[in-house]
């Protein structure tokens, strides 16, 4: 077992760097390897699929933790989703049947039935996918990203739904108890206060995810993915929510890598499975402009429609389950599971490569929907001006706040704060903060900072370097000449702020350890060093 454990975890290191080095990213080498192992005939790793499980509960948990229920009953969410799912099995049911009067091996002889459960088998998302993009664009709780989470809970529910009604195995009576959690998220709230930062936080998280979450859900017949969602959305709003999340990141993205490992070790195609595969591919464009177009019909922006279509413009390991249901109820040809499960794993690939450059080619795309007057946009999508103001600073986190306090009442500067976590906003505005709910990696905000005419400086201090790097490179395409300060984590990270324009780029270790020494060496100097005497 140890030799396979050892096999897969080269293959894993060696597909992300490889992947990393083609400017890719690494769950795209993951992948790879997958189906390298798949294909070179690799021993089963004992123990993968519940690693990849694990992944998977601890991913959704901390989606959980930084869900609001009810934007769920927001129509721009249920009715979009509900909307897409029944234009997406229409379109892949004209597409494959357009392909059966080819004459296309597999698809002569199946089925109206058959071509619509593979069409829902493609009509899905994939959660954990999506995620993994917003959380890299640290976009979780951006607009299109709450959106874009949204509609993906939502085809949660409704593949929960499906799979209840296919199977014929309904949810065992007890499934109601689940009520119960309710009341007794209250207990796991102040059991959390006593857990303190450390390991026992993070252990905590685990537990609930993964106990009153995905093992309770499950045992009662529902889905335990679904719960651990549940389980994070009944302690979202706890202040150390985000804290917990992060605690997390190392466990779940390890884990993580065996699901992308799994996505390709479902059998080695033959030649027409991977045209078919890549065929299905065609679909995602048609996906991507049915989410816009469902989205602008709803008041959004055009570019708000437009990245969230880019966002779900890609296949659901939901539809590999799909698919292996109807071929073990002899609705589907075996062969389906191979062709799907490669479809899926290609249109990550695909839209790892399109969101890459999601932000700049949804701006591209605006020109295909037609422009909508301000005042009738949805109230939430609205433009924001930023007024006449000296500063801007981007990303109220602890260094943002700290930075726009230093900046308003140290050097008298008037400041506005930029944040696109409406919740977070409510907050700072309590605190006597001036912040506006924006994005700032939208190129219309930029224009509209510098006709304001009056911004002389904008300081990046959102905490994901590509943030930070996206919103450099769109003031500077807007055509704004203040002066850009920004943070960084790493050395790396500060050299490529600078290539790209930043004119002061801060190590936010490196200055903070500069700052305790200001501050060491000030009260030493008052006479307030340590009481020698004692020592």
């Amino acid at each position: 077992m140890m030799a396979t454990a050892v096999l897969y975890l080269a293959a894993a290191l060696v597909g992300g760097l490889g992947a990393t080095f083609l400017r890719l990213p690494p769950l795209v080498g993951f992948l790879a390897a997958g189906f390298a192992l798949g294909a070179s005939g690799a021993p089963e790793l004992p123990g993968l699929e519940t690693v990849a499980e694990l992944g998977v509960a601890l991913l959704l948990f901390a989606i959980g933790l930084k869900l609001d229920v009810r934007s769920l009953l927001r129509p721009e969410i249920w009715l979009t989703t509900v909307a897409h799912l029944a234009l997406s099995i229409a379109m892949a049911v004209g597409f494959l049947g357009l392909l059966a009067v080819v004459g296309l091996g597999l698809l002569a002889d199946e089925s109206l039935g058959s071509l619509a459960l593979v069409g829902l088998a493609l009509s899905f998302s994939s959660t954990v996918f999506v995620v993994k993009v917003l959380e890299d664009r640290s976009d979780t709780t951006a607009l299109y990203g709450r959106i874009a989470v949204g509609v993906l809970v939502v085809q949660d529910v409704v593949a929960v739904a499906f799979l209840a009604a296919s199977t014929g195995e309904p949810p065992s009576p007890w499934a109601f108890a689940v009520v119960a959690l309710i009341p007794a998220s209250w207990v796991l709230r102040r059991v959390w206060d006593r857990a303190g930062h450390g390991e026992l936080q993070a252990l905590f998280g685990a537990f609930v995810a993964l106990v009153p979450g995905f093992w309770l859900f499950d045992a009662v017949g529902l889905s335990g993915d679904l719960g651990a969602l549940v389980m994070g959305a009944l302690l979202a709003g706890h202040p150390r929510a985000t804290e917990l999340s992060r605690s997390l990141l190392t466990v779940k993205d390890l884990a993580l890598v065996a699901f992308f490992l799994q996505i390709g070790l479902h059998g080695m195609p033959a030649p027409v499975d991977v045209l078919l595969a890549v065929l299905l591919l065609l679909l995602l464009p048609l996906q991507v402009a049915g989410y816009a177009l469902l989205l602008w019909l709803m008041r959004l922006r055009r570019r708000t429609s437009f990245l969230v279509g880019l966002a779900l413009g890609n296949f659901s390991e939901f539809g590999i389950i799909v698919v292996a249901f109807g071929a073990t109820a002899g609705l589907l040809d075996e062969e389906w599971t191979v062709i799907v499960s490669l479809a899926v794993a290609a249109s990550f690939v695909v839209s790892a490569i399109v969101n890459r450059r999601g932000v700049e080619l949804a701006s591209r795309l605006t020109g295909l929907l037609p422009r909508r007057d301000v005042a009738r946009l949805h109230p939430d999508d609205r433009p924001v001006d930023v007024g006449r103001t000296d500063a801007v600073v981007l990303g109220l986190g602890r260094v943002g706040s700290a930075t726009y306090r230093r900046l308003r009442d140290v050097h008298g500067l008037t400041v506005i704060g930029v944040e696109h976590d409406r919740t977070r906003v409510a907050a700072l505005r309590a605190e006597g903060i001036a912040v506006v709910p924006a994005d700032a990696t939208d190129l219309e905000f930029w224009a509209r900072v510098k006709r304001a005419g009056r911004v002389r400086l904008a300081v990046l201090a959102m905490p994901f370097h590509k943030a930070n790097l996206i919103a450099l490179a769109r003031l500077r395409a807007a055509g704004f000449t203040g002066r850009v300060a920004a943070i960084a984590r790493y050395d790396e990270d500060a050299a490529e702020l600078r290539r790209h324009g930043a004119d002061a780029v801060y190590h936010l270790y490196g200055a903070a350890g500069a700052e305790l020494a200001d501050r060491a060496a000030a009260d030493l100097a008052a006479g307030r060093g340590p009481d020698h005497e004692s020592l």
